[in-house]
């Protein structure tokens, strides 16, 4: 029977030889990543064995990932209290994905996870963060859990009663413009499909477009498609896969290099042509109330945001920088920028891009998802306007229901940040 990408992957990981939408299956886990909220997980992992007389132990050490990253560092007494007792879980079960807060190998979960080779095409990868769909760049069936469930894969080692979704197949084909990325693909593809219009499905990209793509830029279009509701965001692996996974990730083993099969039964085709794609804005307050640049250029702005999970890369870093350099972030506009990890923070530093922003008057703040999620480290006031290159602008999401928040590219975010309001980067 032909498959789909996500069908293949998850008869693979349940030991079936086919599997089509519909079916429910219990794949084994390759890869289980938490954050801070793994002391909530920890707490869960405990309660499974209470009145068993069994010790608590993982089922594989060494394929859970652990990440600090959303509150670094620790903004309280809570956080860092909880930030201990996960070390010492870390300590007493062997876990040796462990990333805390380090200049030498700390950042954020969804570059961490590629950074380090941890992921892998074909692989069935969970996490206790919704935009885990990050990792379908690389191939692999990645997708957001709660914490109860975390806890049944950290005893079991396998993913409970898991639907095979539908597939949704996005082909992008043609030469994307300058000053157009990945960032306004996915928020053209959202505006057009809508936050629902992918639920509960798999979003499979093709075409030529996503063939000449970065792994960088591929990992911008799997993070947000979880904005459009879907479970998966998929490119199937290729020779760019294998490029990023050999040269950058340093990964030596064999690695499963898959596609879908030709006659493979999609629920719909969306068809995108890049050669008429502008810069995209997603306007207050939800992800596909997606505008081009155009339209609301002028727009003054109170904070400037580049980075996170989304657009923290270096290739990123290095668009923002270009269009900065030698330039000042307006008086009125304040700028911070999230490195999405220390080695690309390190990578930045060493090819002049930290001392582009900083001599232009931005902050380069160190790695991390306080900001994006409004916790810590750039939150708005009441009545202010952000600009920002991460992935969600609900009410309230940086922090304040009373601010108002855009989402853009690391391009429109910096021309912007030069003239201190909404601008179309084509014109700086």
């Amino acid at each position: 029977m032909p498959m789909t990408l996500a069908e293949k992957i998850l008869a693979r990981a349940a030991g079936l030889p086919e599997t089509k939408a519909g079916d429910v299956v219990e794949p084994q886990v390759d890869l289980a990543m938490s954050h801070e909220n793994a002391a909530l997980v920890l707490h869960q992992f405990k309660e499974i064995y209470k009145g068993l007389n069994v010790e608590p132990r993982v089922w594989d050490p060494s394929r859970i990932a652990i990440i600090f990253d959303h509150r670094v560092p620790a903004e309280s007494s809570k956080t860092a209290t909880n930030q201990k007792r996960v070390r010492d879980f870390v300590g007493e079960q062997g876990i040796t994905k462990f990333h805390d807060i380090r200049g030498d190998q700390g950042g954020i979960c969804h570059q961490i996870l590629p950074e380090y080779g941890y992921v892998r095409p074909g692989a069935v990868v969970v996490g206790t963060d919704s935009h885990t769909t990050t990792h379908g760049a690389l191939g692999a069936f990645a997708f957001g859990i709660g914490a109860t469930e975390m806890a049944s894969v950290w005893a079991l080692g396998s993913a409970l009663n898991i639907e095979v979704p539908r597939t949704i197949k996005v082909e992008i084909n043609g030469a994307l413009s300058n000053f157009v990325s990945a960032k306004d693909v996915i928020l053209y593809l959202i505006g057009l499909i809508k936050a629902n219009g992918a639920n509960y499905r798999a979003l499979e990209f093709h075409g030529s477009t996503i063939r000449n793509m970065s792994t960088s830029s591929r990992l911008v279009l799997c993070n947000m498609s979880v904005e459009a509701g879907a479970t998966v965001g998929m490119v199937p692996p290729d020779v760019e896969t294998k490029r990023y996974l050999r040269d950058e990730a340093k990964v030596s083993d064999t690695l499963w290099m898959e596609s879908p099969d030709a006659d493979a039964d999609y629920e719909r085709v969306v068809q995108i042509d890049a050669n008429k794609l502008a810069p995209q804005i997603a306007c207050p307050h939800t992800v596909d109330n997606v505008k081009p640049v155009t339209d609301i250029k002028g727009k003054k702005v109170d904070q400037i945001v580049i980075g996170s999970c989304t657009n923290g890369r270096l290739d990123d870093l290095a668009a923002a920088a270009s269009l900065i350099r030698t330039k000042k972030v307006h008086q009125r506009t304040r700028m911070l920028v999230f490195p999405a990890s220390w080695n690309i923070y390190k990578a930045a530093m060493e090819r002049g891009y930290l001392k582009d922003f900083a001599d232009a008057g931005a902050v380069v703040m160190n790695p991390g998802c306080g900001c994006c999620l409004g916790v810590h480290q750039g939150a708005l006031g009441d009545g202010e306007v952000s600009l920002s290159t991460t992935n969600r602008n609900f009410k309230g999401r940086m922090g304040n229901p009373n601010a108002e928040v855009f989402l853009c590219s690391p391009e429109v975010a910096a021309a912007s940040a030069i003239r201190g309001e909404i601008t179309d980067p084509r014109e700086v």
